[in-house]
Parts: structure tokens; C-alpha cells; sequence
């Protein structure tokens, strides 16, 4: 299993990889999105991560879904752990009515 910080480095990867396929540097990137050089670097290098604001920016300016963006090649699941693992959790989510609403949200821009 994947821990958070795991995950901030596997996103800033796929922003990391998706830029350089938009032959876009750093800088232009940073600059398309309103952010600083620095800050861009801190998320493509898993140090930090964005507002949904900014990851709306970075998606719209490298032109990917969310379900790209979010595809992270490097790890493999079982579909029994995955079932398993959303199955578990879901009852902290029920209960929860901004948890559930950003669920759902992103659940609708996966499918």
C-alpha cells in the first residue's frame, strides 16, 4: 500500500512527465498556471502539494483528464486489494457530506 506522501510523488511525476510530453520547461509550465518556478518544482518533486485550483490550471494547460493525470503506471494493484481497500473505507466517506461530495466529483470526472 501506498502511503500519502507516496502518492504526492507519483502525481508530481505524471505533471513532471506530462509537461515534458507538452515540451513545456518549468518555467513555462509555472508561468501558464500563475505559480512560481519553485513551487512547480516542489510538486513534481513530491515536496509539496497544490491547491485543486492550481490542479485544474495544470490540467487545462497540459490538456489531460484527471483520470491521466491520476494513472499512475508505476503501480500495480491487485483488484481484490483495491476492492477491498474502497469497500473498508467507505463507511468514513458515508458519513461524511464533503468527503462523499469530492468523492463523487471525482468519481464523475474518472468516468
Amino acid at each position: 500500500m501506498t502511503n500519502p506522501s507516496d502518492l504526492q510523488k507519483y502525481l508530481g511525476n505524471q505533471i513532471k512527465r506530462y509537461r515534458k510530453m507538452a515540451n513545456l520547461s518549468q518555467e513555462q509550465l509555472a508561468e501558464n498556471i500563475g505559480i512560481a518556478t519553485n513551487s512547480l518544482s516542489s510538486i513534481e518533486t513530491g515536496n509539496s502539494f497544490m491547491t485543486v485550483y492550481t490542479l485544474e490550471k495544470i490540467l487545462t494547460s497540459l490538456n489531460v483528464t484527471p483520470k491521466e493525470l491520476f494513472d499512475f503506471p508505476e503501480i500495480s494493484y491487485k483488484e481484490t486489494d483495491m476492492s477491498e481497500f474502497i469497500d473498508k473505507n467507505l463507511c468514513h466517506i458515508k458519513n461524511d457530506k464533503q468527503k462523499l461530495a469530492l468523492l463523487y466529483n471525482f468519481i464523475r470526472l474518472l468516468i
